[in-house]
């Protein structure tokens, strides 16, 4: 197999040589540490690519995720769009849920905590 080779100092990987690297740290079985000797990337980085390959498919390598997003287009390049509206409503109500849970173990440890007090000043 060929050596996909980057000059030195390049800081900035397109999409298809992230996919390129991804897959041959895959297929040769390299170890991120020695991807990143070789290409000259860190291995945090390597790590990066490799989950978003993986959560994501081979196309989110390909899309700019740097900057901000453009506020025309509403959503930002490469990342998911906003969740459906069911979604988001389930968790409101979960959240609102569960800060009542919170609300209610903080009052019962507390009249825990003053029941505990009452019997020790009566012994």
């Amino acid at each position: 197999m060929g050596c996909f080779c980057m000059p030195k100092g390049q800081r900035k990987y397109n999409g298809t040589q992230k996919v390129e690297i991804i897959k041959r740290i895959h297929r040769e079985n390299l170890s991120f540490k020695g991807a990143s000797r070789e290409y000259g990337i860190s291995d945090r980085t390597l790590r990066d690519w490799e989950r978003i390959y993986w959560e994501e498919g081979e196309e989110a390598l390909l899309l700019e995720r740097r900057g901000r997003a453009c506020a025309a287009s509403g959503t930002q390049k490469g990342r998911k769009a906003k969740l459906d509206k069911q979604v988001e409503e389930d968790l409101i109500a979960e959240n609102q849920r569960l800060r009542m849970e919170i609300d209610y173990l903080k009052k019962s440890n507390a009249l825990v905590l003053e029941e505990e007090r009452q019997n020790r000043k009566h012994k």
